[in-house]
C-alpha cells in the first residue's frame, strides 16, 4: 500500500474520532468519496493500526445506528421551513 494512502487512512480515523464525524462529513472534509472513507476505515486501517480502526469503527457504528433519527429530524425541519415561509 502506498504511504500517502496509509497516512490518509490514519488522518481520516483521527478526524472521525475527534469530531464524531459521519462518513459524509469526513469525505467532504478530506475531498474524497464516501466509498474511500469507508474503505480506509474498515479495510486499510485494520492492516495499519487495528486499535485505531476499532475506535473509529465504534464512532461510525453509533452514527449508523442514529442515522434514521437524523433523517427524520432533517425531513421534519424541511417541512417546517416550507410551512413557515
Amino acid at each position: 500500500m502506498k504511504e500517502y494512502i496509509e497516512e490518509r487512512a490514519v488522518d481520516i480515523a483521527n478526524y472521525i474520532i475527534e469530531h464524531d464525524a459521519t462518513v459524509r462529513q469526513t469525505a467532504k472534509a478530506f475531498g474524497v468519496s464516501k466509498s474511500t472513507v469507508h474503505k480506509d476505515v474498515t479495510t486499510r486501517l485494520e492492516l495499519i493500526n487495528p486499535a485505531l480502526a476499532k475506535r473509529a469503527r465504534k464512532v461510525l457504528d453509533v452514527n449508523k445506528s442514529e442515522r434514521h433519527i437524523r433523517g427524520g429530524l432533517a425531513t421534519k425541519e424541511k417541512y417546517m421551513q416550507q410551512h413557515c415561509v
